[in-house]
């Protein structure tokens, strides 16, 4: 089993930025990826980005691509996404989330940060 923890999170005006992180704890040697999802009121969630615990791969959507970058810091089983430039749209509930290498799935989430940005 593993639990996420999210933080970072906040109110921010139209072109700031905000750096969120995830901890990771329980069995995370089981980690293969790690990766971030996002949920406005009144939306579907949707993938933001992605990174490989091993070999650092990582995977963005495009309407965050050259805006937020994920990163990870494996000794401290947490993961990061910077994100600059950001815009209205980017309001959402950020969650984040793992899987291993036996599932396809992202079989466990975090509770979420909310992330408010001001026009």
């Amino acid at each position: 089993q593993v639990q996420l923890v999210e933080s970072g999170g906040g109110l921010v005006q139209a072109g700031g930025s905000l750096r969120l992180s995830c901890a990771a704890s329980g069995r995370t040697f089981s980690i293969y990826r790690m990766a971030w999802f996002r949920q406005a009121p009144g939306k579907e969630r949707e993938f933001v980005a992605a990174i490989n615990w091993s070999g650092g791969s990582t995977y963005y959507a495009d309407s965050v691509k050259g805006r937020f970058t994920i990163s990870r810091d494996n000794a401290k089983n947490t993961v990061y996404l910077q994100m600059n430039s950001l815009k209205p749209e980017d309001t959402a509930v950020y969650y984040c989330a793992t899987r291993s290498l036996t599932t396809s799935v992202y079989g466990y989430w975090g509770q979420g940060t909310q992330v408010t940005v001001s026009s």
